[in-house]
């Protein structure tokens, strides 16, 4: 019986290629939309090079200061050099404390032209945390760093540009920030997306032109904390949080409060998204917004798909009305309402999956046409598995979503008002 439904489904949508090509349009494009989607979510939030143990990380990028009463100053920033220097680094649960600068943007010239460069100031211990591949030459040390040290280390991709390509630059000096500074390694870029890392020079902390004695505990600077493994997160949570309790606040005659997180990649992002409202000089957490992110995503998700779900039940429909004959037919030689309505929901379950397949053939295409595009550097995207699968099943569910009705009004028709249309 399966198959004869098929074969019945085929032939209706042989029958009218208009509406059957604008069934199949809206259905993919929306598919092969979201696989896009899911594919540069799933590059930014799952761990990749070089912040591959980034399911072992925490992530202290930001905090607040806030005031009760007649103090209604709120304000907010980065992390300060003082805050890594006296109180992350003392911690004893994290196997590395690493700290990185938000990048600063400069520019440099070779052979008359511009190059525009991001310097990013680190310690040590960035090269533990992160797992940079190293092309050239290797990472500055704390010895470099406590003597100033004008060293530096490069991203291919500039070494390209400013030596030429299939150069060695271990040795030799660029200039940036109007300093002259020697190459000791060069690594690979990565994906410029990625805020804890991503820089064209890494440079030591010391070198920054920031006051690295100031006891403010807000700044430029970011705090990065890896655990041995990660059933030691919430522990390594916990010791954060308690050793940030115990600092004084900073501007007690215009503070009250003061407050950070040792946060999970993702919700570094979600946190200032949907976990902390500021309205009226009053300050409001509400967690790290992780769960507020995968509803609205889902909402978003379920709207964006009901779209072509509503123009396929306006075309059912249509295609019903012209298949009243047929179904008067049908039921004048004892076909039951069960029956009808099963046969019209296989034959839009096919036409979806149909579609959904067409919409992942689309994807795949996109995606490889945006990796050769490169819109962001070094940002390589790739069809996410359990998203397919998710993708299919959502066609699967929309597909009977959208069937329902329509099976609903073919099986009421009455036998003599069919037969005479």
């Amino acid at each position: 019986m399966l198959r004869n439904y098929l074969k019945i489904a085929i032939a209706v949508l042989k029958r009218r290629w208009f509406f059957t090509f604008i069934s199949l349009f809206g259905i993919s494009l929306t598919l092969a939309t979201i696989m896009v989607v899911v594919a540069f979510f799933t590059q930014f939030e799952n761990p990749g090079y070089p912040d591959i143990h980034r399911d072992r990380m925490l992530y202290v990028t930001s905090m607040y200061f806030w005031g009760d009463g007649d103090k209604h100053n709120i304000n907010g920033g980065a992390i300060g050099f003082y805050l890594y220097k006296h109180y992350a680094s003392t911690l004893k649960i994290p196997e590395a404390v690493a700290l990185s600068s938000n990048p600063t943007r400069t520019n440099t010239y070779i052979n008359d032209k511009k190059l525009g460069l991001a310097l990013r100031y680190t310690d040590e211990h960035f090269w533990d945390v992160l797992q940079f591949q190293f092309l050239e030459g290797k990472p500055f040390d704390r010895r470099q760093i406590d003597n100033g040290d004008n060293v530096a280390v490069i991203t291919d991709d500039l070494r390209n540009d400013y030596f030429g390509k299939g150069e060695t630059a271990v040795g030799k000096y660029i200039v940036a920030d109007n300093t002259q500074f020697r190459v000791i390694g060069v690594v690979r870029g990565d994906v410029r997306s990625n805020e804890f890392s991503t820089a064209d020079v890494y440079l030591p902390y010391s070198l920054s032109r920031g006051d690295l004695k100031s006891t403010d505990i807000s700044g430029n600077y970011s705090i990065l904390l890896l655990a041995r493994n990660k059933s030691e997160i919430p522990a390594m949570r916990r010791e954060f949080d308690e050793m940030f309790n115990r600092i004084p606040i900073s501007d007690p005659m215009r503070y009250d409060h003061q407050k950070t997180w040792a946060d999970l990649f993702l919700a570094t992002y979600t946190r200032h998204l949907f976990g902390i409202s500021m309205s009226n000089g009053h300050f409001r957490e509400n967690g790290d917004g992780i769960t507020w992110f995968y509803v609205c995503a889902a909402l978003l998700t379920f709207l964006f798909m009901l779209i072509p779900t509503i123009n396929l039940i306006n075309i059912n429909v249509t295609r019903i009305m012209e298949r009243s004959s047929e179904i008067g037919v049908r039921k004048s030689f004892g076909a039951s309402s069960g029956t009808l309505v099963l046969q019209f929901l296989v034959e839009n379950v096919f036409l979806t999956l149909l579609g959904g397949l067409i919409g992942v053939l689309l994807s795949i295409a996109a995606l490889a046409l945006l990796n050769r595009a490169e819109p962001i550097k070094n940002l390589h995207l790739f069809l996410n598995f359990p998203a397919l699968l998710y993708g299919l099943a959502a066609c699967l569910f929309f597909g009977i979503l959208s069937g329902v009705y329509p099976a609903w009004r073919m099986s009421r028709l009455n036998v003599v008002t069919a037969l005479k249309s």
